[in-house]
């Protein structure tokens, strides 16, 4: 599968932009073990899993789309924050 936003093919979940290691345990431990399955869930579902884990706040929807589109999740946040916060909030999963 080849991500058009990346120059060359990931072939890794932890080589995916923002990722690493950790991040590909975080992963595995709800059942995406490729890129494959990680670009196939959508983001804010893969997020709502996420979310009750502990550590998981709003950087990680910020860290799942900029892996998914090759963007640092900074760049994410600082570009999209309100966006993002007025989609959590509609599905229920904005920060308290």
């Amino acid at each position: 599968m080849i991500i058009e936003a990346y120059k060359n093919e990931p072939k890794r979940l932890k080589d995916l932009n923002g990722f690493g290691p950790r991040s590909e345990e975080i992963l595995a431990l709800v059942d995406i073990h490729c890129i494959e399955d990680f670009m196939t869930i959508e983001p804010y579902e893969l997020y709502a899993i996420l979310k009750p884990m502990k550590s998981m706040g709003l950087n990680s929807i910020y860290s799942i789309l900029g892996a998914r589109e090759n963007i640092s999740w900074l760049e994410i946040k600082n570009t999209r924050k309100t966006e993002i916060l007025m989609r959590l909030d509609d599905l229920g999963l904005a920060p308290k």
